[in-house]
């Protein structure tokens, strides 16, 4: 509509006698309401990340390429003792997580053969808080994968004395493709696993044992797979 046309319905819509501050008090209502319903702030990040990843960064052309992506605790990521809270460094990550993903071309290659990815575990440590306004790094690299599984570690570093604050792993599962297929795509080639950590071999035995148990006492049969 020409814009001359739009002050009859705004009229409409929007009496002249409707307050101002009233009108203020529904914008910081609905605002409220949208990052009190759904973490927006978190949602409005994420395709930032993965803008700044695909656009504005360089490509990583090895998968195991160790990738760093900047943070700074800010106040509403505070718990009680005013630490970073755990449920932060778990948001973080999977934000550090998601741009390497896009950096190393793995997002690509999933699309192009129809897979997609699934957080199947994690496991965190915390060594040192992180405290207000403190900046940190999370360092990102591929350790390895598996017939079913990407295994990637993620750490907590401080810049300031190169401390590990955290650190964490993770098991991504893929779906409608295979870890093999994924990297032979990206590196037209099929390219074997390096060799995972013994402490990673240790954390996917305590996984398996952990199904097997949960499989028993629910009645499924030991072959039943994690989905």
């Amino acid at each position: 509509l020409p814009l001359c046309n739009l002050r009859p319905l705004l009229l409409v819509l929007i009496p002249a006698s409707f307050p101002a501050a009233m009108m203020l008090l529904l914008l910081l209502g609905a605002g409220a309401a949208l990052f009190g319903l759904l973490d927006a702030w978190y949602l409005l990040r994420l395709p930032l990340a993965l803008l700044r990843a695909r656009w504005l960064q360089p490509r990583l052309r090895d998968v195991l390429q160790e990738q760093s992506w900047p943070g700074l605790v800010l106040p509403s990521d505070l718990d009680w003792l005013l630490h970073m809270n755990n449920a932060r460094y778990l948001r973080e990550a999977d934000l550090a997580r998601c741009a390497h993903l896009a950096r190393c071309g793995i997002f690509d290659a999933l699309r192009a053969l129809g897979g997609s990815l699934v957080l199947a575990a994690s496991c965190s440590r915390h060594r040192r808080p992180l405290r207000l306004f403190e900046r940190f790094a999370v360092r990102t690299r591929l350790l390895g994968w598996d017939a079913r599984a990407f295994y990637l570690e993620q750490r907590f570093l401080s810049p300031r004395h190169g401390f590990v604050c955290a650190l964490l792993l993770c098991r991504l599962h893929v779906v409608g493709s295979s870890p093999g297929r994924l990297v032979q795509h990206l590196c037209h080639r099929q390219v074997d696993s390096p060799e995972l950590p013994e402490e990673v071999q240790h954390w996917i035995s305590y996984n398996e044992a952990s199904s097997q148990k949960l499989r028993a006492e629910s009645g499924l049969g030991i072959s039943t797979k994690d989905e």
